[in-house]
């Protein structure tokens, strides 16, 4: 059996509980929520073709943002139709921002939250 080396990421405990705690608060105020996902729509799919293209280019450029980064992973998640290919996409936008999260804090010294 192959073991994967642990990668650090750093924060990510803190994060995880902020995200948990936050689930937590909206529960309390909204309750368990069942909405239709209202995902897949040609409209979504050209969005999500334009971030692509977009995040390929500022890569490319140098210009690379965690903005850039974040439309991407979000349009790809809303251009999904496949309950299971939604799910994988919307762990990606979840990641993404736990990654930014710890690179604010890299540079401000933690959140003051």
């Amino acid at each position: 059996m192959t073991t994967q080396p642990t990668l650090a990421a750093p924060g990510l405990d803190r994060h995880t509980v902020e995200v948990y705690a936050e689930r937590q608060r909206q529960i309390a105020r909204f309750g368990d929520q069942h909405h239709p996902d209202g995902t897949g729509s040609a409209t979504d799919r050209k969005r999500a073709d334009e971030a692509r293209r977009h995040c390929d280019h500022t890569t490319r450029t140098g210009r690379l943002t965690w903005n850039d980064i974040l439309t991407e992973e979000g349009c790809e998640a809303l251009a999904e139709s496949d309950p299971d290919l939604l799910c994988t996409e919307l762990v990606q936008v979840a990641a993404g921002a736990l990654a930014w999260i710890s690179d604010l804090d890299s540079r401000t010294e933690g959140l003051a939250r």
